[in-house]
C-alpha cells in the first residue's frame, strides 16, 4: 500500500500533486488545508483523511483523526511537537496504540522514530518557509520496515 501525505497547502493546491499521487490508496492532509474544495480536488485521486489546522474554519474537520491503514494505526493532528510532547498528547498516544503520527504546522519535513512511533511531517505543499521547496511524501507500507519519500513537487527526491 501506497499512501500520500500532504500538508499545509493554504488554499494553494499545484496541479502537480495529482501526479505526485497517481497510484496512492489513501491521501492524510495534516492541516491548514485553506477552502474544502482542495480536499475535494484531493479526492479525485484517492479517498482523504484531513484534519483542521490553526488556520481551517471548515466545521466538518476534527483536530485528531485515527486511521488504520495498510495494517497500521495513524494519528493525524496539525500541530505536534515530536521532541516535546504534552502529558496529555502522550496519553492519548498510548491509548490510540498507533504506529504513526503524521503532522503539519512547522512547515519542515521530519521523519524520526521516537519511543516505537514514527512522526511524520510532509513538509508545507502550498506555502513553503525557511527557505525549503514545496514538498509531499509517499508513504509505502509494502515491506516489512515502511518507507517515507520525501519530494519536491518538481517530483525530485529530498532528504528529511
Amino acid at each position: 500500500m501506497k499512501l500520500g501525505l500532504i500538508a499545509d497547502t493554504h488554499d494553494r493546491l499545484d496541479a502537480r500533486v495529482a501526479g505526485l499521487f497517481t497510484g496512492v490508496q489513501h491521501i492524510l492532509h495534516a492541516g491548514d488545508v485553506g477552502h474544502p474544495s482542495i480536499i475535494a480536488e484531493l479526492e479525485l485521486v484517492a479517498p482523504v483523511t484531513v484534519v483542521a489546522g490553526n488556520n481551517d474554519l471548515y466545521p466538518g474537520w476534527r483536530e485528531t483523526e485515527i486511521r488504520e491503514l495498510g495494517g497500521h494505526r495513524f494519528m493525524l493532528e496539525h500541530i505536534v511537537q515530536p521532541h516535546g510532547l504534552s502529558g496529555a498528547f502522550s496519553r492519548r498516544l498510548r491509548q490510540a496504540k498507533v504506529g504513526f503520527v503524521v503532522f503539519g504546522h512547522t512547515h519542515r519535513p521530519f521523519s524520526q522514530i521516537l519511543d516505537g512511533i514514527h512522526f511524520l511531517n510532509p513538509g508545507s505543499a502550498g506555502a513553503p518557509r525557511h527557505g525549503l521547496p514545496a514538498s509531499v511524501c509517499l508513504l509505502h507500507l509494502d515491506s516489512a520496515t515502511p518507507r517515507p519519500e520525501l519530494i519536491d513537487l518538481h517530483g525530485r527526491p529530498l532528504t528529511f
